[in-house]
Formats: structure tokens, C-alpha cells, sequence
């Protein structure tokens, strides 16, 4: 993030409102904040324009009965960039960071259909000769990221009163990644699920318009659509707006009767974004954010590395973050 970029506590306290409520009135949320429309407004299409947030409906394709990857990429060198920026620009990848002293992709595949899941996993990505060797892991449960279950470093900036007058989806709760009971989408779903996919904060008349159906008849779906967790409304934060400027992945090995704790114990942690039980050898994927990497060290050594069934961690800091949820990167802001 460049020097320019002065997050102010008042943007901060938004950015959280946003958390709880990502599709609050800015009246509402002036309100609970104490403060005007107008200049809650202002604050947040500022914070906009910077890159520093943006609020986007994301898709989750367990909800249609996919299951979700985790790739490790080693590549040759010279080739990481070009295969980052290709694996970007899918739809159906999520997430792409350069790890490893740049030798290695880290990406999240959550295609929606098992096809184009086998074409990238099956075809695509072992035929490409600078691709040298290829791990997938399969979610399996997921602790931190998505609907409900925000990123906890900014717990505390607004009270539990302010909080709860804004409202907000249901509280987090521990689900299969893959339904049992996949929801089947309508043209219409998918012509409102595009317009969020751009903007999370999209009013009910433009959905209704995209869908060709009555703001009544719309609100209802989207309020089904969240409901079945088909898409969640993700507010996504530049870290290094915040002063996180040391992001790593971790891999844990854990022992299997201590997953769920493990897990749920890394759910409570402000440094942790993401974590989630993965299959292969290391059962245990997070992501962590930390302001530097003496903070890192500290946090993984002390922190994690004492938690009751942890075996071994990998700690592979994140060299360049290329895409986030459904949001590209330029530098260190959203693009």
C-alpha cells in the first residue's frame, strides 16, 4: 500500500460495520456509527477508489455440490508470473499467491461444475511444461473465511450494542464444505449472483432489474440464496491498508483427533484470515497476517506451535498476493 493511504480509525470502524452488515444502508450505518450519511458515504467510496475494500458476492460452489481445492504449484523459474496472472483471470480460482521464494503458486479452485474442476486439475495444469509438480488438497471443513465468520482482527472496534443494531447474517456454525442437498440455480439466479459478483453492495432495483423480476420477488431469492449459502457478500480488505505487512501460508500437520480443536482454535486468532481441514499429508491450511514477520515468528512459534496436536507447521510467507476471493491485486491494493 503506498504512503498516500491514511486509514483512519473512522475508516476502520466502517470497514467493520461493513463485516457485521455488508449490505446495510449507509443510513443505518451512520447511525449506529454516530455519524452522517453523507459522510459515511463519502468515507467508504473513498476507502473504495483506494483499493483498501471492496464488497463482492462470492459464489460457493459446495452449495451446488462441489467440492473446493487447495493447489501447491512448483514451477520453473522465469514461468511463476505468467501462470499466476492465467490462473487469475479463471473465474473459477479464488485465490492465487507467490510463495516460496517464488518458485510456488498457492491457489484456491472453486469451479462450479466437475468439469471445468477436471479440466484445470486433470488436463490444463499437468500439460504445462513449466508446471514442474502439482499438489491438490480437498477442503474439508472450513474455520475461518466465508459467510458469518469474519476475519476476528477487528473484533472490538465497534461495541457488542453497535454490532447487534446493525444486525448481520446468522452467526457462524461449522457445515459440510459440499451439501448434501446441492441447490439447482435459475436464469435468474445466476443474473443476480453476476451483478453481486461486482458490486456486494448492489441495490435491490438493479438485481431486480438484472433479473428481470420485481424487487419483492428478488429480495426474497437473494434472502434463499444467502440463506442456503449459495453466496456469501465478502468483504474484502486490502491487509496492508491496516498495517499487516507479513502474510504467510501455514501448513499444519495435525493429529487427526485434534483437528476440529486445532482448527477451531486457529477461528480465534485476529492473525488468522483463513483455515480450513484440507486432505494430504499436512490436514490443516491457514492463512496468516501479521504486521511483520518478528510478529510472525512470535505468533507461529508461540502461539500455534504450542497448540495440544500439532506435529510439525510449514510457515511459507506469501511473496505477492495476485488475487483474493473474487478481487485481482495490483501491488498491494484491489484492483
Amino acid at each position: 500500500m503506498t504512503e498516500s493511504i491514511d486509514v483512519q480509525p473512522d475508516d476502520v470502524r466502517l470497514i467493520r460495520a461493513l463485516q457485521v452488515a455488508p449490505r446495510a444502508s449507509f443510513a443505518s450505518i451512520a447511525a449506529v456509527l454516530g455519524v452522517t450519511e453523507a459522510a459515511v458515504a463519502r468515507r467508504y467510496r473513498r476507502l473504495r477508489a483506494d483499493g483498501v475494500v471492496r464488497v463482492a458476492g462470492i459464489v460457493d460452489p459446495g452449495a451446488l455440490g462441489q467440492s473446493k481445492w487447495m493447489l501447491r504449484l512448483r514451477c520453473r523459474p522465469g514461468a511463476v508470473e505468467a501462470i499466476a496472472d492465467g490462473l487469475a483471470k479463471r473465474e473459477d480460482v479464488s485465490w492465487v499467491a507467490l510463495c516460496a521464494g517464488g518458485s510456488e503458486i498457492t491457489c484456491a479452485v472453486r469451479s462450479r461444475s466437475r468439469e471445468a474442476r477436471d479440466d484445470l486439475l486433470g488436463r490444463r495444469l499437468p500439460r504445462t511444461a513449466a508446471v514442474l509438480d502439482i499438489h491438490a488438497a480437498a477442503m474439508l471443513r472450513q474455520f475461518v473465511g466465508g459467510r458469518g465468520h469474519y476475519w476476528v482482527a477487528l473484533r472490538g472496534t465497534l461495541t457488542e450494542e453497535q454490532e447487534a443494531a446493525l444486525g448481520g447474517d446468522a452467526p457462524f456454525t461449522e457445515s459440510p464444505v459440499v451439501a448434501r442437498d446441492p441447490v439447482r440455480l435459475t436464469a435468474e439466479d445466476e443474473r443476480v449472483l453476476a451483478v453481486l459478483a461486482e458490486d456486494g453492495r448492489a441495490p435491490l432495483v438493479d438485481l431486480a432489474e438484472a433479473a428481470n423480476l420485481t424487487p419483492g420477488r428478488v429480495s426474497r431469492r437473494l434472502r434463499t440464496l444467502v440463506d442456503r449459502r449459495v453466496v456469501h457478500i465478502d468483504v474484502e480488505l486490502a491487509a496492508t491498508a491496516l498495517g499487516y505487512h507479513a502474510g504467510a501460508n501455514l501448513w499444519l500437520r495435525v493429529h487427526p483427533s485434534a483437528v476440529k480443536s486445532v482448527g477451531r482454535a486457529l477461528a480465534r486468532e485476529p492473525e488468522i484470515a483463513f483455515a480450513a481441514a484440507v486432505s494430504g499429508p499436512h490436514n490443516l491450511h491457514a492463512v496468516a497476517h501479521c504486521h511483520d514477520l518478528d510478529e510472525l515468528f512470535e505468533f507461529t512459534s508461540d502461539r500455534i506451535g504450542s497448540l495440544a496436536g500439532v506435529q510439525s507447521m510449514e510457515v511459507s510467507p506469501l511473496l505477492r498476493h495476485v488475487k483474493q476471493a473474487g478481487t485481482r491485486l495490483s501491488g498491494d491494493r484491489l484492483a
